[in-house]
């Protein structure tokens, strides 16, 4: 049995109240374009039509049908958190419709189906997005299974992919092709762990090791329709990551969503099939990622050109892309990286990537979106410049490309699955809140609770129920930034080995054993490479997982003047925005020209000002204004 985790309270219950009570009934209404001032959606409409209720024109982008599949997914985990007979009744009613619209051969995509045509289908998988919108069905039907127990998505997804591994695979007469959108093969994994049925693995091994390979089938499928077999996002096909085989390649490059939902499948493959080659190719890409191609929130795909992962170091503040889908993708990453090989390190990237990547792609109410994520605002005159257009000042209702507002709705609804991995019979916690998690070990049902405010504080309780003594394992991640720790078992202090980042305690443990573990959270100042050239002479502050910001709002504009000092900064409980959110405040020095013109001879002098700097994830819920992360500093 795999761990099982329920969030209880605290924080993680506070956000995943927001997506139940906010943002599915939000996106429901986008999907039957029932909101004013944005783009339709029409999602529903197009599987109406195709399944012949309704008629009309198909309306959107070409994965249009993968919006539907993500609310679905999110349904799903929050139906396990809150069950609901009508949400779940309404869900139903779409997975009809799903089937409704099906074709007989197991086929479903409304753009094919209503405006391209049939005979065009699998003609331009490099562009139009079939098999990932096959993807995020799978996934969707999975996780909808995994709460309901409910057999017929589940049905209808089988059947689309028995019907894709008849059209793609190596035998002769079949399509020697893969998606130019990676998902469906992390998809196909997901699908072959809850029906064991190997061909769903051997499918997903398949597209991951036919990509890359030449003569590349990019260019095959472009020849035989007529096409010019590059374009501006392909190139030598580095965008897609089909310029090399996955074990050759060994820089992370192109579109970073694609990415990072590839080399999850890779992670996932590496450890069902037992292939140390993938595992040491998956570890390279993510020794690169992590330590050359990750802005400090997490955030990863920093050019907007592509929204592709930039050269290394190549890390702009103002300008980056990082798109939320992105690091809600490295977050999956993370997940499946700590599967494969259980270190403290992999849980650091995916604390990061939740807390400080994803989240703040939502307002605090659950309806307003960032698409792109910037960890500096210069104030209006920024916003107005040709390079900055792809930055949003300001969280938005919607997104015509609405990927990113669903995608982490089913990242807040599944995340207790993050919190536990039971891997050789060792109980790995990777993540600290609120929680409750159920599993078997060592042939007994155990239970292990968590409770504790963080990420507010660093006071973990940790409680072990089990009808009868069971003897292992329990390893607690020691966070890269808690400088110090302290571990008591029963009241009593007590010492155990380190290793990979984790706090091995290795006992016979009896119904109600409680460890206690207090991490540090001292403030830090976190440096840049010197090669990230835009922060040399800066600083970022973090509290544990936390990076936090400054703000217009709290500290005026021209925040490019403030420098931090020596003098420390103090901790402030405000319950303004998040119960027991903690804000930095204290003492910091100004920059002021001593005349007002353009250039002077006449230096500029230091003035003593007062600072406060909030949680990253928070910026944008009062007032929007100029942001800043990274703060002059004496070095």
């Amino acid at each position: 049995m795999k761990a099982e985790t329920k969030i209880t309270s605290g924080f993680w219950e506070t956000y995943q109240k927001v997506v139940n009570d906010n943002v599915i009934p939000y996106q429901w209404k986008v999907l039957n374009d029932q909101l004013e001032d944005i783009e339709p959606s029409r999602a529903l409409r197009n599987f109406r039509i195709a399944a012949g209720v309704e008629d009309g024109e198909y309306y959107g982008m070409v994965f249009q049908d993968s919006d539907v599949y993500k609310w679905l997914e999110s349904v799903a985990y929050s139906l396990r958190n809150y069950p609901d007979e009508e949400l779940e009744a309404c869900a139903d009613e779409v997975i009809d419709l799903i089937g409704s619209a099906q074709l007989a051969d197991g086929y479903v995509n409304t753009y094919y189906q209503v405006k391209e045509g049939l005979d065009k289908r699998w003609t331009n998988v490099r562009d139009n997005h079939e098999l990932y919108c096959a993807g995020h069905m799978i996934e969707a039907a999975v996780a909808y299974y995994d709460t309901t127990k409910k057999t017929p998505f589940l049905e209808i997804a089988k059947k689309f992919a028995d019907y894709i591994a008849e059209v793609f695979g190596p035998n002769d007469g079949q399509i020697k092709g893969y998606p130019g959108h990676e998902e469906i093969e992390l998809a196909l994994v997901r699908l072959y762990l809850v029906t064991n049925d190997k061909t769903y693995l051997d499918l997903a091994t398949f597209f991951v090791e036919e990509r890359g390979k030449k003569p590349n089938y990019f260019n095959v499928e472009a020849e035989a329709q007529g096409r010019e077999p590059q374009s501006w996002w392909h190139g030598d096909h580095e965008y897609s990551q089909a310029h090399l085989p996955i074990r050759e390649q060994k820089e992370a490059v192109g579109h970073a969503v694609r990415a990072v939902y590839f080399y999850s499948a890779v992670a996932d493959l590496a450890r069902l099939n037992q292939d140390e080659t993938l595992k040491t190719a998956v570890k390279t890409l993510w020794e690169n990622v992590v330590n050359k191609k990750m802005s400090i929130n997490g955030g990863i795909g920093a050019s907007p050109w592509g929204e592709a992962f930039a050269e290394n170091y190549d890390l702009p503040n103002d300008t980056p892309y990082n798109e939320t889908c992105a690091s809600v993708g490295l977050a999956f990453w993370a997940k499946r990286m700590l599967a494969l090989e259980p270190n403290g390190a992999y849980a650091d990237v995916l604390e990061n990537a939740v807390y400080n990547g994803s989240l703040c792609g939502m307002d605090l109410q659950g309806k307003r979106f960032l698409y792109v994520n910037p960890l500096q605002i210069d104030g209006a005159h920024a916003c107005k410049r040709h390079d900055h257009k792809h930055v949003t000042p300001e969280r938005q209702k919607w997104f015509t490309c609405a990927c990113c507002p669903p995608n982490l709705a089913r990242l807040i609804g599944s995340i207790g699955d993050y919190f536990v991995l039971n891997v050789a019979d060792d109980i790995f916690i990777n993540l600290y809140g609120d929680s409750e998690t159920n599993l078997t070990w060592h042939d007994e049902a155990v239970t292990v609770t968590q409770e504790t405010n963080y990420p507010w504080e660093g006071n973990i309780a940790i409680t072990f129920n089990s009808a009868r003594s069971v003897a292992g394992k329990i390893a607690l991640r020691i966070p890269a930034w808690a400088d110090n720790y302290t571990l008591t078992i029963n009241g009593k202090e007590r010492t155990a080995n380190l290793q990979n980042g984790y706090l091995v305690i290795d006992r016979t443990w009896e119904n109600n054993d409680q460890i206690i573990l207090d991490l540090d959270m001292s403030l830090h100042q976190v440096f840049a490479h010197t090669n990230v050239t835009e922060d040399i002479g800066k600083a970022a502050v973090v509290r544990g997982p936390l990076v936090y910001v400054a703000e217009e709002v709290d500290n005026g504009g021209d925040l490019g003047t403030l420098w931090l000092t020596e003098a420390p900064l103090k901790e402030k409980v405000c319950d303004d925005l998040l119960p027991n959110a903690v804000y930095l405040t204290g003492e910091a020095k100004r920059l002021v020209s001593s005349e007002n013109q353009t250039y002077s001879y006449q230096k500029p002098t230091f003035e003593s000002t007062d600072i406060t700097l909030i949680p990253y994830f928070m910026w944008g819920n009062r007032e929007y204004g100029e942001i800043r992360v990274w703060l002059n500093a004496a070095i």
